[in-house]
């Protein structure tokens, strides 16, 4: 048996942090098993389904990572294949024409629950042969109405249903569009699928698809339903904790890599390892690991994990990603410094790549503007003989490095008898604008000779027009 997972989402809104997971769980247990991995549009909600949620989901999956074997099959596709199924359970007896009416239907629900009863279909279509005109009827499915079906689930154990507690759900609807239900049964057996990943809010809806199975004398898929993703305050999670689109922590600046790192250790674990790479999840993966109490999304993790792989990550592709980022905010960065450059400048301060974007902006184009408090503070009279050698120095230089430029620094700081950094930070708030950067003689490695020499000609003007 090769095992085969799918991960069939509804096109009705963008792909989530949620989502990400159940195809994480599902691709790396097919990775895992050397199985195959599917992707299934389930489209039949023609009323909330789009094209612009289609293409969110996969772009959201490419950009993860998590590649398919098969896919994106849609549903809406397949339609004969439904239709020619309902057909042979009608034939069988195991399904049944319903002519009731919505109006009906509703009134019933009212009077049972009207009555303390669990409002469901009272099964009266059941025995009936003869067509209602002008009706079109739905397809119903003629659930057992004894005994119990026992779901046998990866997480949570067996767990058992009441068949009286089941009622007749609809397969079809009157337009011949298939339920969910109807559709993803059909669809899990035409496709092969062994484990069927998901979350446990589909856990009760299990028994109703195991008995269809069933009737249709197909296989039972072993099922695994991973526990519910909160918010830090124990609530669902919504979009106020973070549960937007995975695509936004792309344009925050997150490493795919890093969100599928924080997504694996939502419910799984192995010992206290937290930063696996991918070829580490899909050798240790085990659904056997998965804790069947819910968990928690913590920003904070996030972050944290985000910035280890930014620390620890390969130099070229980093600035790659950055220099995506650049383009989005439409940053010149071809006049600036290399960008593995900034990466080994700021990996270690910056948390997302937006912020080394943001860190890093002094190194490109003009500054915006001198932080007027630090310009107070900083670019005073005292310091002004230093800055103009420094300039004098830095400008005959044959070689503009960070070992150069420290040493012309340390030079003017001795005979100026100033520590090192009474030179720094009026320099830092020269060329950047503020009190914050890497080391000075990296930051003005990144600035360049140019637009070092004419800020700090700017810095020693200023100075000259405020006295003090």
């Amino acid at each position: 048996m090769t095992v085969t997972t799918r991960f069939a989402p509804s096109p009705t809104g963008y792909l989530h942090i949620g989502g990400v997971r159940t195809a994480l769980f599902s691709w790396l247990f097919a990775r895992h098993r050397g199985g195959r991995f599917v992707l299934r549009i389930e489209d039949t909600d023609r009323e909330r389904s789009t094209e612009a949620s289609i293409q969110a989901i996969l772009d959201g999956l490419e950009w993860v990572g998590l590649d398919y074997d098969e896919g994106p099959v849609r549903q809406m596709d397949r339609l004969p294949r439904y239709a020619e199924v309902a057909e042979t359970m009608l034939r069988a007896g195991t399904a049944y024409r319903c002519y009731c009416s919505h109006e009906e239907l509703e009134a019933r629900r009212a009077a049972q629950v009207a009555r303390g009863e669990n409002p469901r279909y009272d099964g009266r279509c059941r025995s009936r042969r003869e067509p209602v005109p002008g009706v079109t009827p739905v397809i119903r499915f003629r659930n057992p109405s004894a005994g119990e079906v026992v779901v046998r689930d990866m997480v949570h154990g067996d767990v058992p249903f009441d068949n009286a507690n089941l009622d007749d759900l609809i397969l079809v609807r009157s337009d011949g569009v298939p339920t969910f239900h109807f559709s993803v049964i059909i669809d899990d057996a035409d496709m092969g699928i062994t484990h069927v990943i998901r979350g446990d809010d589909h856990l009760t809806n299990t028994p109703r698809q195991v008995n269809i199975l069933q009737a249709l004398g197909l296989p039972v898929p072993e099922y695994a339903h991973l526990p519910m993703i909160l918010g830090p305050d124990g609530a669902r999670l919504s979009k106020r904790h973070g549960s937007v689109n995975i695509l936004e922590y792309r344009e925050q600046g997150y490493l795919p890599e890093a969100m599928l790192n924080y997504l694996v250790r939502l419910g799984w674990s192995h010992g206290d390892q937290e930063i696996f790479t991918r070829e580490e999840m899909i050798r240790l993966f085990d659904l056997s690991a998965v804790n069947a109490a819910a968990s928690r999304f913590d920003p904070a993790k996030l972050a944290w994990i985000n910035q280890q792989y930014i620390m620890s990550g390969d130099r070229v592709r980093l600035a790659t990603c950055l220099r995506g980022h650049m383009d989005r905010r439409g940053m010149h960065w071809r006049g600036g410094p290399p960008l593995d450059a900034v990466v080994d400048a700021y990996r270690e301060r910056a948390v997302t790549l937006e912020d080394m974007v943001a860190a890093s902006a002094y190194a490109f184009g003009d500054i915006v503007g001198i932080d007027e408090k630090a310009a107070r503070k900083h670019l005073v009279p005292a310091i002004l003989n230093p800055l103009r050698q420094v300039h004098l120095r830095l400008g005959a230089l044959s070689e503009w490095s960070r070992e150069a430029i420290h040493d012309v620094l340390a030079g003017v700081a001795t005979e100026a008898g100033l520590g090192f950094g009474k030179i720094g930070q009026p320099l830092r708030v020269a060329v950047t604008g503020g009190t914050v950067s890497p080391p000075i003689d990296v930051t003005l490695a990144l600035v360049g000779r140019a637009r070092t020499l004419s800020r700090l000609e700017d810095a020693i003007a200023h100075i000259g027009r405020n006295p003090g």
